[in-house]
Formats: C-alpha cells, structure tokens, sequence
C-alpha cells in the first residue's frame, strides 16, 4: 500500500471517529455537564462495560508505547497524543501518533 494512501486512511478514520463522538457527546454534555457522570456511563452494563475497559487498555498501552518510543527512537511530542488519546479518544491519538512517527522516522536513517 502507498504511504500516501495509508496515511490518508488514517487521517479518513481519525476525522470520523472524532465527528462521530462529537455528534454523540457533546449535545449529551450540553444538557448534562457532568463529565465523571459522563465517564462512568461506559460501565453502565456488561456489555459497554467490555468496551470501555478495551478503550482504557489501548489507551494504556498506547501511553506505554510513546514513552518508549521518545526514549528508544527518539520521537517527539508523542505526549500530544496521549493527551488526544483521553479526549477525543484512542483512535484519535493513535493515527496521530503513527502520522507523526512515520514523518519523524521518514526523515532519517532507520
């Protein structure tokens, strides 16, 4: 596949996920500005239940990997995206990350 359609993928999901929870949370936060409330509304069943503790755990592993990545490789500003990572979610921190260490690596020897 062609960096520039792989990166293009990436962006494509990131802006749809980030559109998508912007549909469904922020009118909800609107009416009902709660944000714990709104966090502990993932556990609400099973069933988000398992979703939520996916998302906390990529969130983690993601936190894990740009920590050692900055030390091992060298790349910078990857704490941005953890931060994305929380709010707007892991999908969005992730394609930003991969777009920011494929631009940091492309630009040297590996």
């Amino acid at each position: 596949m062609p960096e520039s359609l792989f990166k293009a993928i990436i962006i494509a999901a990131a802006v749809i996920f980030a559109l998508i929870f912007c549909a469904v949370v922020i009118p909800a936060l609107i009416a009902e500005p709660d944000v714990v409330g709104a966090f502990a509304a993932g556990f609400v069943n099973p069933y988000s239940s398992g979703y939520s503790s996916d998302v906390l755990a990529c969130w983690a592993i993601l936190a894990a990997w740009i920590a050692y990545e900055a030390r091992a490789l060298g790349i910078r500003h990857g704490w941005i995206c953890a931060v994305l990572g929380i709010i707007p979610g892991v999908a969005v921190g992730f394609a930003l990350y991969l777009l920011m260490r494929m631009r940091q690596l492309n630009g040297r020897e590996v």
